[in-house]
């Protein structure tokens, strides 16, 4: 049984520790724009629990050597990791006077083409490259309202040095007195399936098809953008916690531990 205790207890420590660790990266990111803090959910596995009654065969004959059946499995318990899920909840809208800083106010996702497809985003702090076109902080190309399939290419914004250049609320894009392009933004039904994929970017998970839309009445505010929703006071709140039982767990193991070098040298040589 001591065993079968410090693998429970072993893999409540990993679990903490992968805990600590989405912490202390939610902590690293409290002031990079549009960052959406992570967290980890995890469920205490039960072998038998999870085994339709069917395939349990129990033999249960009182008085025999039946009576001692077979446990299934139904003996073991660890901590089990469910996953990092992502919260998406609004991060503050900080001014930044930038005309080139947009900050979605409510739901919707930005199109970025990316060199490994074209990707969503929150992050609107954008720039013009050299060529004069509307690109995010780390040179990909953002892109206008076009049909989905349409060749990302054909959807990028280019701007020239004819007038200043202002974003509507929703989304339009102008320059001088001429309407350019509308920003492209999109919905995400289930945001569960969204996965991040570096440079504050977001992909779909591959076992979950994409669905989006077009946002139909996106709230943009030009010369903002929107602040990590990391709550720093809940993140220290959390570590502390988590490292509490982490020590919890470690205990636990050594405890084990001792009982499993009794058994072995005390109890064996006794008998």
């Amino acid at each position: 049984m001591s065993t079968k205790g410090v693998y429970s207890a072993l893999s409540g420590a990993l679990a903490q520790s992968l805990k600590l660790d989405t912490i202390a990266n939610n902590l690293a990111n409290v002031n990079t724009p549009a960052f959406k803090r992570d967290q980890q959910l995890f469920n205490e596995y039960l072998t038998a629990n999870e085994k339709p009654p069917e395939v349990i065969q129990v033999p249960r004959v009182p008085g025999s050597i039946e009576s001692f059946y077979d446990m299934q499995g139904g003996d073991k318990s660890f901590v089990d990791t469910k996953g990092t899920f992502t919260d998406f909840s609004q991060g503050s809208l900080r001014p930044t006077g930038n005309t080139l800083d947009v900050a979605i106010d409510g739901k919707g996702f930005f199109e970025v083409a990316t060199p490994t497809g074209v990707k969503l985003t929150r992050a609107g702090n954008f720039t013009l490259d050299g060529n004069g076109q509307l690109v995010t902080k780390d040179g990909f190309p953002v892109l206008k309202n076009g049909e989905m399939g349409e060749d990302p290419s054909t959807r990028t914004i280019q701007f020239d040095s004819s007038g200043p250049i202002t974003i509507s609320d929703n989304g339009d894009i102008s320059q001088g007195t001429e309407v350019i392009a509308r920003l492209s933004l999109v919905d995400v039904k289930n945001p569960d399936s969204l996965q991040k994929t570096g440079n504050l970017l977001y992909g779909f998970k591959p076992n979950m098809a994409p669905e989006i839309t077009n946002l139909v009445s996106p709230s943009l505010k030009q010369g903002f953008v929107e602040g990590s929703n990391v709550n720093i006071v809940q993140e220290m709140t959390d570590m502390i916690q988590t490292n509490r039982v982490f020590e919890s767990t470690q205990k636990a193991i050594s405890t084990y531990d001792s009982m499993s070098d009794k058994l072995v040298n005390v109890v064996g040589k006794t008998n």
